[in-house]
């Protein structure tokens, strides 16, 4: 049977900061309450639930959510894929709308990371990381800046091996993602940081895992969102108003590393985002070209640059040109994380990939205030877990 088409119905997101008032739940809570509220609908009208979290994710945090947002006895996907959690929720989500198992269904996407670092709760505090206020929070150990096998060093690994391949990438291209994203954040009031940082102070900052100094790395911190997905049959019952602010996901696409012979210590960041991003341009019918902003994985500057490539976004081999270019700003050829990015929006590992469907979904629907793309009719989201996962959305604003 061929699958149905899935839309948008409601989309909302916490500001992402730290919470010392709030636990895991209530950040979750507030998402899904507001996600709801957006879309005009209740928990009862929902046939299934995705929850996706890390910190927590054995402790049932879905069933958890569900007692302070509404116990109805709907399944319940309790979701952990690295930092693509959040997106593997929704496609949950999705896929059981897409097949005709539910109507309508919530998915939300929540972290409660504090300063444990990208290293966990164990890592050493003694390194320090800029916060929003001016002052500096420790949170990245010596080994997460020195390891090759670490996050640091894996995508720092990644982007140098393209500056190897390819000629016009170097340090200044990587640095000019993270000028890009700290500009672009000062706009978006959800953002974890809002600060604008010359290039010349990006190259300057303390040096994490070569290329990619300090104010080219995320932060970690708190942080929910959720939408709510319904099916076009269920969405044409609606209101009027309901369906002139349905988003209609054309492309949900995940993969994972293929096997290979080689012997490969490091993840291969690319060719799980070449694959996924092919077939959702196939499955949307959309070419890369078409796009009008794309919300990606930039959980280090060295990968927002890499992405440029595996997404199609430039030619191949292009990436450095395309940054230097400034084609991937707001009043660029196809801008990419007009919400600051993972580097300054922040990164709640379990948030993120719900989150990047918010904010496109919102420029979609002409909603964005300071930070909107005139005009945006199509947009692409983007999100790696390394252990692995990439998962793709094309989104369209359509009508029913």
């Amino acid at each position: 049977m061929a699958e149905r088409d899935v839309w948008i119905l409601g989309a909302a997101m916490t500001p992402f900061r730290r919470y010392p008032d709030k636990d895991l739940i209530d950040l979750g809570a507030q998402a899904a309450m507001a996600a709801m509220a957006d879309a005009g609908v209740t928990i009862y009208d929902m046939d299934v639930l995705g929850a996706g979290n890390l910190a927590e994710a054995s402790s049932g945090v879905g069933q958890r959510l569900q007692k302070q947002i509404g116990q109805t006895g709907i399944p319940v996907y309790n979701v952990t894929n690295a930092c693509a959690t959040g997106a593997t929720a929704l496609r949950c989500v999705y896929m059981a709308i897409a097949s005709g198992e539910a109507e309508m269904g919530l998915a939300a996407g929540f972290e409660k990371m504090g300063k444990m670092g990208l290293l966990g709760a164990s890592a050493r505090s003694d390194r320090n990381v800029y916060e929003p206020s001016g002052r500096y929070g420790a949170v990245m150990s010596v080994e997460g800046r020195l390891g090759t096998t670490l996050m640091p060093g894996v995508f720092a690994q990644a982007g140098m091996e393209y500056a190897g391949r390819n000629d016009g990438v170097g340090f200044e291209q990587f640095a000019k993602v993270a000028e890009k994203n700290h500009a672009h954040s000062t706009l978006n009031p959800l953002a974890q940081y809002q600060k604008r940082f010359s290039l010349h102070e990006v190259m300057n900052a303390e040096m994490m895992a070569y290329p990619n100094t300090l104010l080219m790395c995320c932060p970690t911190g708190d942080g929910g969102s959720a939408i709510v997905l319904v099916s076009e049959d269920k969405l044409k019952t609606l209101s009027s108003e309901q369906r002139a602010r349905a988003v209609r996901i054309s492309a949900s696409v995940m993969t994972s590393d293929p096997w290979t012979e080689a012997d490969q210590v490091q993840p291969d960041v690319n060719t799980l985002t070449r694959d996924a991003a092919a077939k959702a341009y196939e499955a949307s019918g959309v070419d890369p070209q078409d796009l009008d902003l794309v919300e990606l994985h930039d959980c280090f500057a060295t990968a927002e640059l890499l992405h440029y490539d595996n997404l199609g976004l430039c030619a191949p081999g292009e990436a450095g040109k395309f940054i230097d270019e400034r084609g991937p700003w707001r009043d660029g050829r196809i801008p990419v994380n007009v919400s600051g990015g993972l580097i300054s929006k922040g990164h709640p590992l379990g948030a993120t990939g719900v989150a990047n469907l918010y904010e496109v979904a919102t420029h979609l629907r002409g909603e964005a205030g300071d930070r909107q793309i005139d005009g945006a009719r199509v947009g692409l989201t983007h999100v790696i877990g390394l252990g692995s996962a990439c998962v793709v959305h094309v989104l369209e604003k359509a009508t029913v």
